[in-house]
């Protein structure tokens, strides 16, 4: 699984509660995050790091936000299997809605980049890939407002109203990939005292999540992951588990900076 979309697919799980405008862009945040790889027989084993960093930029001649999230294997590993994704949406500043999204994804010999032009007026995505053969495909998806791309579905999810969240309460949403949109369902499990690495102790929100196969609301293998994000008005995703046929693979936030709010969830 690609890194950045790991973490990102992982926190996008409660977008489908919020607003466009209630998403929480703030030029100058930057998020940094280790990943770790957890068995029975290894001990945890950091592999991995993951950035989301967001700035002002222009865009067709507009003010736009940049957010531009980057996944890099650890130099230790890089010799076995080097990794170096990116991805970045530019939304507008007025509308908070995104324009664009480009991906570029470097895994060993693997590569792809990939470009989504949103059309709000029409409501749709105008999708285009390249593959390491070189073939440029493309693809026109209908949308709706909760169709988004990962990075945005991030964003979007930080500015719910968790006062609105029951024990078990579920819900659904879309994230939009290069031909097809994947359905996401998310249950709220309740509020818990977490401590995060090096960080400390935070209030946190503890949600379970699935993701849906190509038959939108199958969920058929019942495996979830979990993500624990801030009880605080920055929802800062924290912590995010997923399990895996071998152990589970974990990514912690390890420094945060240029957040909109003071971090009132940290409690040690």
């Amino acid at each position: 699984m690609k890194i950045v979309y790991a973490i990102i697919s992982f926190a996008t799980l409660l977008a489908g509660t919020a607003t466009a405008r209630a998403q929480l862009y703030c030029a100058g945040e930057k998020l940094e995050y280790t990943v770790s790889y957890r068995a029975k027989l290894f001990p945890n084993t950091d592999a991995a790091t993951a950035t989301v960093e967001t700035s002002l930029d222009t865009l067709d001649g507009r003010t736009v936000y940049k957010v531009a999230c980057r996944g890099r294997m650890i130099p230790t590993y890089r010799w076995f299997f080097d990794i170096d994704d990116r991805y970045t949406i530019y939304a507008d500043t007025s509308t908070l809605e995104t324009q664009r999204f480009e991906g570029e994804i470097r895994e060993g010999s693997y590569r792809k980049n990939s470009t989504f032009e949103y059309d709000r007026r029409q409501m749709v995505s105008r999708n285009t890939w390249v593959k390491r053969d070189g073939a440029v495909r493309t693809r026109t998806l209908d949308i709706t407002p909760q169709s988004m791309d990962a990075i945005s579905l991030f964003f979007n999810m930080r500015g719910i109203d968790t006062e609105t969240f029951g024990p078990d309460d579920e819900g659904h949403l879309q994230m939009m990939l290069e031909d097809t949109i994947r359905t996401l369902r998310y249950r709220f499990i309740g509020r818990e005292t977490k401590r995060i690495g090096r960080l400390g102790k935070f209030r946190t929100l503890k949600f379970a999540c699935q993701i849906g196969t190509q038959d939108a609301f199958s969920f058929t293998d019942g495996s979830e992951f979990f993500i624990w994000i801030s009880d605080d008005r920055n929802k800062v995703p924290l912590w995010l588990e997923s399990p895996i046929r071998v152990g589970s693979i974990c990514a912690r936030l390890s420094s945060c900076k240029g957040l909109k709010y003071p971090m009132e969830s940290k409690t040690k």
